[in-house]
């Protein structure tokens, strides 16, 4: 019956949406067919930013009624609308209070993609895997160090099923971070990683991001649950996933890594503390929910949306910081910091105003002899052309890097799902993916769990 009702549906959203469907023998020539399921957050739009020639056009988006699902509706219609590049999905959408049932009853995909709500996000994940179905899962997969039991299922039903389930670390993408990731393996002017100390540690990467913002051309409407701790989760499990991720994909390429290589020793939490006019401006709610009555205080929201950790991973000092503002100041935005300090040099991205708010490399303290001749040598061996450098500051070093190797934080997206789609074409990823994943939500969990006392 469900499967009657959502053809039905089906035909009637083809009709109206503009593409007007695929015919089956298209639709089955498609590697990857999605499935969008509760969709809260832009991320999951962004998903679909762009076309993949592997990927259907018809997309099935489950959720609960509201406004969640109607945002995402919207920017998908944006995408394919607008003039330069348009997309061209189809969304094919069921509402109902039994939108999961019906998804996992129905399968009419076999990737899912979720970017939302994380209060339920790991019974999605394991529900959706454990009806034989692929996964793709926005960060964090989970929020509660108790869960992490149930990630270590997660894995297990992939493996046995076959089946892949990978969240979307868009940061390995940027630019600059790949540069500081190619280098610090140069030893010859890196050197080798440093141990660090709890006070300097060897690698430290800090993020600033903001409520309020634009995303697509157009200012960003937050959900009030996003302000929930409870429901998104706190910023010390959250955007530090990328951070954490960061870390061990530039200290430890490729490396098996593992809970037992993880040493928690600091971590705290505190709010942003945001009024109700701010809150009006970027939900479009005049009152806080009930859901948030528990975090207000003197009439203002306190949202433990900042985090800090110290650990050591595999004995090298590690420092992941994490802050939220309200709004960026005039002309800015998100901001990262991150520094890798070797025995020959020192690699540091910084994303101030000096900067632009642009990612610029750096190569300070340098302690190697004939360090230019051997860095341009390194240089132009890399897959990237006409990358160079100057002197700045003294004897700082500015990496100069050429705009066509410029993608912003939405173009990542992209990225890391065609990176995705590859491994689901090789029907496996690398094992220390993996266990990259399950070190990860055990750091960012184990924070948490230190934050709080327990």
């Amino acid at each position: 019956m469900k499967k009657i009702l959502l053809f039905m549906f089906t035909v009637l959203l083809m009709a109206s949406c503009g593409s007007g469907g695929s015919e089956d023998t298209e639709e089955n020539s498609y590697l990857v067919h999605l499935i969008t399921v509760d969709p809260g957050h832009f991320h999951a739009a962004l998903v679909q930013k762009i076309m993949y020639d592997e990927v259907a056009p018809d997309v099935f988006v489950f959720a609960p009624e509201g406004p969640d699902y109607q945002q995402h509706i919207e920017r998908i219609n944006a995408y394919n609308e607008r003039q330069e590049n348009p997309t061209g999905w189809n969304e094919i959408v069921y509402t109902g209070a039994d939108f999961l049932k019906v998804m996992l009853e129905d399968k009419p995909g076999n990737v899912v993609v979720l970017s939302g709500n994380n209060q339920r996000k790991d019974e999605y994940i394991l529900r959706s895997l454990d009806a034989g179905l692929n996964v793709l899962a926005d960060k964090p997969m989970i929020i509660y160090p108790e869960d992490y039991i149930k990630l270590e299922q997660a894995f297990f039903i992939a493996k046995d099923k076959k089946i892949l389930l990978y969240d979307i670390m868009s940061e390995r993408y940027e630019i600059t971070t790949i540069l500081q990731k190619l280098l610090s393996s140069e030893e010859e002017i890196f050197g080798n990683l440093i141990t660090g100390t709890e006070e300097e540690p060897a690698v430290t990467k800090e993020s600033v991001h903001h409520f309020s913002k634009m995303v697509s051309g157009v200012p960003l409407q937050r959900p009030a649950w996003f302000f929930d701790v409870e429901q998104q989760g706190e910023g010390i499990v959250d955007v530090t996933t990328h951070l954490v991720d960061l870390i061990q994909w530039e200290c430890f390429p490729e490396q098996i890594l593992s809970k037992s290589d993880v040493n928690m020793v600091l971590a705290k939490r505190w709010p942003t503390v945001i009024t109700r006019d701010e809150f009006t401006r970027v939900t479009g709610l005049i009152v806080f929910p009930d859901y948030l009555q528990k975090d207000i205080k003197d009439g203002k929201l306190n949202v433990f949306c900042n985090g800090e950790m110290v650990y050591q991973i595999k004995g090298i000092w590690a420092k992941v910081s994490v802050t939220w503002n309200y709004e960026a100041p005039q002309g800015g935005g998100d901001t990262h910091f991150s520094i890798m300090r070797g025995t020959g040099c020192d690699l540091i991205i910084r994303q101030g105003a000096e900067e632009n708010y642009i990612p610029v490399l750096y190569i300070d303290n340098i302690r190697v002899d004939d360090f230019t001749t051997k860095l341009k040598e390194k240089l132009d061996a890399l897959p990237y052309d006409s990358l160079s450098f100057e002197v700045v500051n003294g004897n700082m070093l500015k990496i100069n890097i050429p705009e066509k190797y410029r993608t912003t934080h939405e173009d990542h997206f992209g990225q890391v799902t065609a990176k995705f789609l590859e491994y689901l074409k090789e029907g496996t990823m690398p094992e220390w993916e993996i266990a990259g994943m399950l070190t990860k939500y055990y750091t960012t969990t184990s924070a948490l769990k230190k934050a709080l006392g327990q």
